[in-house]
């Protein structure tokens, strides 16, 4: 690998438009290059009290200290669920939840490095669970809570949990018979809510009751900055989940990244929209935010455009932290609804969980004044690596630039950088604070990611500009080889979204006896528009138009919804089922 970018149209196109930021803009990173010119993370380790004590555990650091000092009172959690909740926590509140949750659990002799499963719905409680597993040192296993059956079971039965937190209405779904290591379960039941079918040979516990009964004090579990943190499975386009385990030290990373990349401050109310079944969902939804002191916002319930603004207006947040999907999902709403609620409290805006089109990114400047800053960071990665940053210029479209600390780099399969505007594998020089400690009982497939030495590789392609932006074009086994040109998906699919009458797009390569593959694209429409083979013809000669005549589809089928991860990423291997006829596999992290 590593081809010269002959004729990256919409690269060009794209990379001639730049986001321009005032120069007295206050930001937390001020100064970009003098940052990654005298940035050490070892001077991060000393806003923490562990520098000091030696002592580790990131619960004290995101809770009890601030609980000990002027955030006492300060809001930690904002919860709002349209359907009947609207709470708040302090610190002071969470670290005394936690402390329950920890004592229930050591209760029932829970101990350091125990795994425990959460399978619940974007609750408090879902939080107050993770934190007080943290707490006495034993290691979450967030679940998502549209997992099924088959992706609870192999997520369980790798990691070989022994707890267990849900509630009686997800209960069907757990194959408890399958599940030898699980023997204990915390259910949390809504008044008057009866659990049925109760496996045997597990211990049933009521949540609300055993926290209750627990005592509000409890000392965490002092680690070392080896130990374990938590464990996220991710999925690939073939096999079993694959359990990431974190260690307690990724709390560097996630801090600094938090202020420097969301640009976190003390008087912020912050919304990162992940659940934390997802890694942004824990990394920057519960760890970052709150080993910096800032206010959080969780808002429970179904996606609903309407709500999201109202909650931007209600609690007046400064930093939304969201995914390309969900800016789409309101545009696809249009203008006038935005229009209804204020959103001028937003400071600030990042994108995550897959690369962001143009056309989102403007269409989200256009109604909030504030172009996203997209960052780039895996499961595996465990904290953001490649960012776009409040105080700097940047390139529409562009992926961004490395984080001041680290070192990314696209390079050939022998491990050499290849020329600017060259596609390569975007990999990383291993070494920050978040890196993945192990892939739970798979040590071949850790060793996979790091099979270039002293390189970590993403699987992503990518290229450098002569700026130092760097270009995200796909998924490595995504990328689409027809007639001799490399064609990146993600670039076809920028295109594509930015006609009128395209409202999401997924590109795959379709095998073909004369090109060896052809460039197809699945296309749902926007509200009003009607599928003709007139539109097919439009769309087609609007990209050769605005992109290359290679990178044109050849075929277009039309489909309601494009098959994506909770977390967003097209599933271009569901697409490649459909064209093929054949089964899609493990759908599991697709949304609904």
């Amino acid at each position: 690998m590593g081809r010269h970018v002959k004729s990256p149209a919409s690269f060009v196109q794209e990379s001639s438009e730049w986001v321009r930021k005032p120069k007295a803009i206050d930001a937390n990173l001020k100064d970009y290059a003098k940052a990654c010119r005298s940035f050490r993370w070892k001077d991060v380790e000393k806003e923490f009290d562990w520098h000091r004590t030696k002592k580790v555990n990131i619960v004290h650091e995101m809770l009890d200290r601030h609980a000990a000092g002027p955030r006492k009172n300060k809001v930690a959690l904002y919860f709002w669920d349209p359907a009947g909740r609207d709470e708040k926590y302090t610190f002071l509140d969470l670290k005394n939840a936690s402390s329950r949750f920890g004592n229930v659990l050591k209760k029932f002799t829970i101990k350091k490095n125990d795994r425990v499963a959460v399978f619940l719905p974007r609750t408090p409680e879902l939080y107050i669970s993770i934190l007080g597993i943290n707490r006495i040192g034993a290691i979450p296993v967030p679940l998502f809570e549209a997992f099924m059956e088959a992706a609870l079971f192999d997520r369980l039965e790798n990691s070989a949990a022994s707890a267990m937190v849900t509630t009686p209405l997800l209960l069907s779904r757990i194959p408890f018979k399958k599940l030898p290591h699980l023997k204990h379960l915390f259910l949390i039941k809504g008044k008057g809510e009866a659990a049925e079918g109760l496996p045997s040979g597990v211990g049933v516990y009521d949540y609300f009751e055993e926290m209750a009964k627990a005592a509000i004090q409890l000392t965490p579990t002092w680690l070392t900055a080896d130990d374990g943190l938590v464990i996220h499975y991710t999925s690939g386009s073939t096999g079993r989940a694959k359990g990431v385990l974190h260690r307690q030290y990724a709390m560097v990373g996630h801090y600094q990244t938090t202020k420097w990349a969301l640009d976190l401050r003390d008087d912020d109310v912050y919304w990162c929209t992940a659940d934390p079944g997802w890694v942004t969902g824990t990394s920057y939804g519960i760890y970052g935010p709150w080993t910096v002191g800032a206010s959080s916002l969780v808002v429970g319930g179904r996606f609903s455009a309407e709500q999201w603004y109202e909650a931007i207006q209600k609690f007046e947040v400064t930093v939304w932290y969201s995914a390309p999907t969900a800016f789409r999902l309101l545009m696809a709403q249009g203008k006038d609804l935005p229009k209804k609620y204020s959103l001028k409290s937003l400071r600030h805006i990042c994108s995550v969980g897959e690369p962001l089109n143009p056309e989102a990114l403007r269409w989200i400047r256009d109604i909030t004044g504030i172009a996203p800053h997209e960052t780039w960071w895996m499961t595996e990665t465990g904290m953001q690596l490649i960012c776009n940053y409040r105080s700097a210029d940047f390139k529409l479209g562009a992926t961004g630039k490395p984080f001041p600390g680290t070192y990314a780099a696209i390079i050939d399969d022998k491990g050499r950088e290849v020329p600017l505007n060259t596609l390569g594998q975007l990999a990383v020089k291993t070494g920050w604070p978040a890196m993945m400690k192990a892939i739970w009982g798979n040590k071949e497939k850790y060793k996979e990611y790091f099979r270039v030495k002293g390189w970590y590789l993403s699987g992503d392609t990518a290229y450098k500009d002569k700026d130092g932006f760097i270009w995200f074009a796909g998924r490595a086994d995504d990328v689409i080889k027809t007639a001799g040109e490399r064609v990146g998906p993600f670039e076809v699919e920028s295109a594509l979204v930015q006609h009128p009458a395209v409202a999401e797009a997924g590109v795959i390569g379709k095998p073909d006896a004369v090109r060896g593959h052809i460039v197809k694209a699945y296309i749902s429409l926007r509200a009003g528009q009607s599928p003709s083979e007139t539109l097919k013809k439009e769309i087609a000669e609007f990209v050769k138009r605005n992109m290359a005549a290679h990178a044109a589809p050849r075929e277009i089928e039309f489909c309601p919804k494009i098959p994506k991860t909770r977390s967003g990423k097209i599933m271009r291997r569901v697409l490649r089922a459909w064209d093929q006829g054949q089964p899609v596999g493990d759908v599991s992290t697709m949304e609904e």
